[in-house]
């Protein structure tokens, strides 16, 4: 059995597994629990009560965090030869579309978000089995698929993410980093959550927030009370 260290006993002492927490107390904890001695991320993990198996309960979607997510994104744009400088002018990592589509099919996946033009999703889809299983592949739902790359871009580099719902109904998203003050991380937690309560289905029954945990890298999770997201 793995020995605890001193540092982690006193860090586990600090959180009561039973306590439910407003969003305010769970970032003031998170920051005085984290242990790492690198910029931890912070993540928000909510439980929902939907069946995912159902088209209308699969929820998908974008939010713009206020604060950005502490990191830079590497976007990847497949678009025609007149969008391309569009694309870099607005950040663009990697612009362009039969070679990257080629160098994705070797493997190549070294990039955060995939922005495609609709008239090149003929060519793109090839890539589903690449693409597909990491979440990278581009959907209308997020934005990311559109004529406007520039604007999409944009958007990703100010702080837009997405997220959509596991197999187990549980969404998974970073909302910043442990050195964000306590006021970045509760307006990021906050967009994110009310943007959720936004998307709840009219077919999903009983409670749709059953559980929300915060926590930073490698550090124990603070529950958060569903009830006190209004």
């Amino acid at each position: 059995m793995a020995k605890i260290s001193k540092k982690r006993k006193a860090v586990n002492a600090l959180v009561d597994s039973s306590k439910l927490h407003n969003l305010n107390e769970a970032v003031e904890l998170v920051k005085k629990v984290n242990t790492t001695k690198f910029n931890a991320s912070v993540d928000v993990h909510v439980n929902l009560g939907v069946d995912p198996r159902k088209a209308d309960q699969a929820i998908r979607g974008t939010v713009t965090l206020p604060n950005g997510t502490g990191k830079s994104k590497t976007v990847l744009v497949f678009c025609t030869p007149d969008k391309e400088q569009e694309a870099k002018d607005a950040g663009a990592d990697h612009v362009g579309l039969d070679e990257l589509v080629q160098k994705v099919q070797g493997g190549w996946t070294d990039f955060d978000v995939v922005i495609a033009m609709p008239g090149v999703m003929g060519v793109v889809g090839r890539l589903g089995r690449v693409l597909g299983p990491r979440g990278l592949m581009p959907n209308p739902k997020t934005g990311t698929v559109t004529n406007d790359v520039a604007a999409a871009v944009g958007d990703v580099k100010k702080g837009k993410i997405s997220f959509r719902v596991d197999k187990y109904g549980i969404i998974h998203s970073t909302i910043g980093r442990v050195e964000f003050s306590e006021d970045k991380l509760v307006e990021n937690a906050n967009e994110f959550l009310q943007t959720l309560l936004k998307m709840k289905p009219a077919s999903s029954k009983g409670t749709y927030m059953k559980s929300i945990t915060m926590a930073s890298t490698m550090s124990p999770g603070i529950k958060i009370d569903p009830k006190s997201i209004k």
